[in-house]
């Protein structure tokens, strides 16, 4: 994946079995990684992290419509904030990528998975704090120690 430097802007080829540790901007050395916040998956980009993330991976499966994701957000947010460089925050719009969601049988929004090693460790359907995510990272990270 590509990410924008905040001190100089360059943009940074960034492999997804790297996402988890300290990477640096190529121009001006600045800490770029971990990445603190959710990122906004595309089929290519979902599938590389899924395939490749050498951490746990919290899934948002959401909608702009979704009043109950809206309220979730922030939680989420949370969550890539106090997990970053020990798991990755992927949201996946449904309406946008309905295919990942078949993948996973959502069929209600918000819906977390937690992937780890590719494959479902744990999936909830509704609104969580997140505590109840940050758990489900920590259990997913310690069944894979």
């Amino acid at each position: 994946m590509v990410i924008g430097c905040t001190q100089c802007g360059k943009r940074n080829r960034v492999q997804a079995a790297d996402l988890g540790r300290a990477v640096r901007c190529g121009a001006c050395k600045t800490a770029i990684t971990p990445i603190a916040q959710p990122i906004d998956a595309d089929r290519e980009l979902f599938d590389d992290v899924v395939q490749n993330a050498s951490v746990p991976v919290l899934v948002d499966f959401w909608a702009a419509w979704c009043g109950p994701c809206r309220v979730a957000a922030p939680e989420v947010a949370r969550v890539a904030r106090e997990m970053a460089g020990r798991a990755l925050v992927l949201k996946v719009d449904t309406e946008a990528h309905p295919d990942i969601a078949a993948r996973y049988r959502v069929e209600g929004i918000p819906n977390f998975v937690v992937l780890h090693a590719g494959r479902v460790v744990h999936q909830h359907a509704g609104v969580s704090p997140a505590a109840a995510m940050t758990q489900w990272l920590t259990a997913a990270m310690h069944e894979h120690a």
